[in-house]
């Protein structure tokens, strides 16, 4: 019986994966249709299409998807796509402050999924502007730690204007103004440096740091948002002690 029991377990578990990757992947193809939109199909000309296709490209959607992305939202072929971008903001579990980013073609499905989403889970809605103040839109660019030192980022992108490089689980994160991320983005290609990802996302101003019990809350909260296809990213002001996340990474393990 343990043996089926495992088995059930790691299906159950493969099924989770599987179907967040599914979600994952609508979510890239929606980020690329709306970049193809808005500024054409030439990646070359259009440096936000450019990094939502090698996103997508680093999370293995396949090709032809992306290709049909591209097509739909540029109005290649008779078909196009009409999305609008909604901000709600949040607070979760212990007060953590909560951006939460939608593109949706259904306004009142998605408030009504973050909403409840927000409610079941310790968490509500905030009014427009209570939370904002709180966080600045940067450019994120996640560089990924193998065969590169902290060094080497520096020495690329200090000069091309970024702000800061931090430590980051994939290797280091380097945080420039919105409107230097092209140019950053740009420079660590020259260096042959490889990255990971590269978005404008919105950074807290100051971070607060919470203990084990509410880092588990907020992330069920996080996960619950995540799963309504029209929330396409979540941002929060919440930071973990080396100890906090030694606590959670053992969780996971057991």
């Amino acid at each position: 019986m343990s043996g089926h029991s495992k088995w059930a377990t790691t299906k159950h578990k493969k099924a989770v994966i599987d179907s967040r990757r599914a979600k994952s992947w609508a979510k890239l193809i929606k980020n690329i249709e709306v970049a193809a939109k808005l500024g054409g199909a030439d990646m070359q000309g259009n440096p936000t299409l450019y990094d939502a296709v090698q996103k997508a490209k680093k999370t293995s959607v396949p090709k032809d998807n992306i290709d049909r992305a591209v097509k739909r939202g540029a109005g290649i072929g008779g078909e196009s796509v009409e999305y609008t971008s909604i901000t709600y903001e949040g607070y979760g579990p212990n007060g953590v402050a909560l951006m939460i980013e939608c593109l949706t073609d259904n306004k009142n499905r998605a408030a009504a999924e973050v909403r409840t989403a927000l409610s079941r889970n310790g968490g509500t809605l905030a009014d427009p502007g209570s939370v904002a103040y709180n966080f600045t839109r940067k450019g994120v660019i996640v560089v990924s730690g193998e065969g590169t030192t902290e060094d080497d980022v520096m020495l690329a992108v200090l000069e091309a204007g970024a702000d800061d490089v931090e430590p980051h689980p994939a290797g280091f994160e380097v945080i420039t103004e919105a409107t230097d991320l092209v140019t950053v983005r740009t420079a660590l290609q020259d260096a042959g440096i490889d990255y990971e990802s590269a978005d404008v996302e919105f950074v807290p101003n100051l971070k607060v740091e919470v203990d084990a019990d509410t880092a588990r809350k907020v992330f069920r909260l996080i996960d619950a948002l995540e799963d309504s296809e029209d929330v396409q990213s979540v941002f929060s002001n919440f930071d973990l002690s080396a100890e906090v996340q030694a606590e959670l990474e053992a969780d996971a393990e057991e």
